[in-house]
C-alpha cells in the first residue's frame, strides 16, 4: 500500500480576517523580509489572487512572482496588497 504525500499549502488553512492578520502578524515578528513577503503572498492565494490582481491594479503573473519566496517586491507593491487584503500595518515602539 503506498501514502499519498501532498504538499503543505497554508492558504488551504486562512479562513477568517483574523486568522490571516495572525499569520502575516507572525512572520512580521520574525523580521524576515522574505517571510513577510511569502507570508502575504500566502495570504493573496487564500484570498484569491485574481481578485488582489484587480484590486492592486497589478497583473496576476506578476503578483505571484514578486509574492513568491524568491520575490523582491517593491514597497509600493507590498502596501498596494496590504491594502486590498483589507490588513493594516502597525508601528509600535520597543525598548532597545
Amino acid at each position: 500500500m503506498k501514502t499519498k504525500i501532498r504538499s503543505y499549502d497554508a492558504a488551504e488553512y486562512l479562513a477568517s480576517e483574523e486568522e490571516m492578520a495572525a499569520y502575516l502578524e507572525a512572520a512580521l515578528e520574525e523580521g524576515e523580509p522574505s517571510l513577510v513577503v511569502q507570508a502575504l503572498g500566502t495570504i493573496a492565494k487564500a484570498r484569491g489572487m485574481s481578485q488582489i490582481a484587480r484590486e492592486t491594479g497589478l497583473g496576476r503573473a506578476s503578483l505571484y512572482k514578486a509574492l513568491s519566496p524568491d520575490g523582491n517586491p517593491e514597497f509600493a507593491t507590498v502596501l498596494k496588497v496590504v491594502r486590498a487584503l483589507g490588513i493594516r500595518l502597525h508601528a509600535e515602539a520597543t525598548k532597545i
